[in-house]
C-alpha cells in the first residue's frame, strides 16, 4: 500500500466519528452527516494522491466535509423548499441543548442509543456512526446478513430525523434508560479494536479501543454510582494491558496462554484491579454484579499471574457459571468450555461446545476452540477439518496465520 493509502486509511480510523459528529451537531442529521463524511474520504482518495497529504488531513477532511454538506442542503433547499435546514448553511449553532459535557461523539451515541429504537438497532446504527465499522464488520459482530444490518441503520436515522430525537447528553432523569445501549456500543467498538473483523483491516486497532476507552471514562464520570460502567471500564484497562503481546513480530496472534505477561502494561492493570476490587466491595455488600463487572473479575484473574500455570481455572470457572445465569448466551457458553478444559479435561470441554453447533456453526472461534480440544485428544484429522472451517471464516488476518499454523504443524 502506499503512503497516501495508508494515510488514507489512518486518518479513517481516527477522523471518522470526530467528522461525523461535528457534522451532526452542525446540521442536525444524520444521512446528511455520513454521507458528507464519505464523500469527503473518497475526495481525499482522489486529491491526496495528486497533491499529496495535507499537513493537517483531520482539518481537510472536516472542512471537505462540511462543504459537501451545503451543497447537498443546497440542492434539496432548491428542490423541495426546505427553509430550516438552509438556515444551516450560515450558521454553527448546534440545533439542540448539547448537554453537560462537551464532547460530540458522547452526544452521538446518546442520540443512537434513544430508546425509542430497539437495542440492536441502536448498536448497530452507532457502531456505524461513532465507531465508523462498515456493515459488513457489524453484521461480523453480530452474526448476521450484511442486508438486515443495512435495514435497521437506514431505519434507525429515519426514525431519529422524524421524531426530531435531540443530539445531546440526556438529563439525569433520562440517564438510566439509555445507559445499557451505551455501554453494549462501547463494548463492541472496543471489541473491533482488540480485534478486527475485517481481512482488509490492520489486526489490532488501538484506535477504538483508546476511543471506546476514553468515551467509557466519560460515561463513568456521568454515573458514578453505576456499576456496570466502572465494570465496563475494568475490562477494557485489563483487556487493553495485553494489547502489545497479542500480535508476534511476524504478524501472528498470540494467545493468551503464550504471551509475554512481561510486556503487559503494569499501570493499566493496576488500576483494572483497582475497579474490580471497588466492584467486589459492592458485590459484598450485597449489590449483584452485572455482566461486565464479571468479565472484569474474570479478566482480572488471568491478570493476576505472571505464570499461566499459576491460573486459578476454579475461579474462573465459577466465574463463568455466574456468568451464565445471568446472560446465558452460546458465546458465554464457548468461553466457559475453555475454563473446563483446563479443570476437566478437553473431553467434557468437547462434549459442551459441541452442543452449541446449531447456534454457533458461522462463528470462527467455535470451530477454533473445536480444532483446539481435538487437537489435545489427539483426534487429527478432525482437529485439522475444524481449523479449516475456522480459517474460512476468520476475517482477523493474524489470527488467520495462528490457525493456519496451528493446522499445518498437525499435518
Amino acid at each position: 500500500m502506499i503512503d497516501v493509502e495508508r494515510a488514507i486509511t489512518r486518518a479513517h480510523h481516527d477522523e471518522w466519528a470526530r467528522v461525523v459528529a461535528a457534522l451532526t451537531r452542525r446540521f442536525g442529521d444524520l444521512d446528511i452527516a455520513e454521507e458528507a463524511a464519505a464523500e469527503a474520504f473518497a475526495a481525499a482518495v482522489e486529491r491526496w494522491k495528486a497533491d499529496g497529504v495535507p499537513p493537517n488531513p483531520g482539518a481537510w477532511l472536516t472542512t471537505t466535509a462540511n462543504r459537501k454538506a451545503i451543497d447537498r442542503i443546497r440542492r434539496e433547499n432548491k428542490r423541495d423548499d426546505k427553509h430550516k435546514e438552509a438556515q444551516t448553511v450560515y450558521g454553527n449553532d448546534p440545533p439542540e441543548p448539547v448537554g453537560a459535557i462537551d464532547d460530540d461523539r458522547l452526544r452521538l451515541i446518546f442520540t443512537c442509543c434513544h430508546p425509542a429504537l430497539a437495542m440492536q438497532t441502536r448498536v448497530a446504527l452507532t457502531l456505524r456512526m461513532v465507531g465508523g465499522l462498515t456493515v459488513p464488520e457489524i453484521a461480523r459482530a453480530y452474526l448476521v446478513a450484511e442486508s438486515a444490518i443495512g435495514q435497521r441503520i437506514t431505519r434507525a436515522k429515519a426514525k431519529i430525523k422524524a421524531a426530531r430525537i435531540p443530539y445531546r447528553v440526556p438529563s439525569a432523569e433520562d440517564l438510566p434508560a439509555r445507559v445499557s445501549g451505551v455501554l453494549a456500543v462501547l463494548y463492541l467498538v472496543f471489541n473491533e479494536g482488540y480485534l478486527a473483523t475485517g481481512p482488509d483491516a490492520d489486526p489490532l486497532r488501538p484506535d477504538l479501543t483508546a476511543e471506546a476507552i476514553r468515551l467509557t471514562r466519560l460515561m463513568r464520570a456521568l454515573m458514578p454510582g453505576d456499576g456496570e460502567a466502572a465494570g465496563l471500564l475494568a475490562l477494557m484497562l485489563l483487556t487493553e494491558a495485553r494489547r502489545t503481546a497479542r500480535v508476534s513480530a511476524s504478524g501472528e496472534l498470540v494467545p493468551l496462554t503464550e504471551q509475554n505477561r512481561g510486556a503487559w502494561d503494569t499501570g493499566l492493570i493496576a488500576e483494572g484491579h483497582h475497579l474490580v476490587r471497588e466492584r467486589l466491595a459492592a458485590a459484598a455488600a450485597g449489590v449483584a454484579p452485572g455482566r461486565y463487572q464479571i468479565l472484569a473479575a474474570i479478566n482480572a484473574v488471568h491478570t493476576s499471574v505472571r505464570d499461566i500455570r499459576d491460573t486459578d481455572w476454579s475461579q474462573v470457572l465459577a466465574l463463568y457459571d455466574q456468568l451464565v445465569r445471568l446472560d446465558p448466551s452460546p458465546i458465554i457458553a464457548l468461553n466457559r468450555a475453555v475454563a473446563v478444559a483446563e479443570l476437566d479435561g478437553p473431553q467434557v470441554a468437547l462434549a459442551a461446545v459441541d452442543r452449541l453447533e446449531d447456534t454457533l456453526a458461522g462463528y470462527h472461534a467455535y470451530h477454533a476452540t473445536r480444532a483446539d480440544l481435538l487437537r489435545r485428544l489427539g483426534q487429527t484429522r478432525q482437529a485439522c477439518a475444524a481449523y479449516d472451517k475456522a480459517i474460512e471464516l476468520a476475517g482477523n488476518t493474524a489470527e488467520t496465520a495462528y490457525l493456519t499454523r496451528r493446522r499445518d504443524q498437525l499435518r
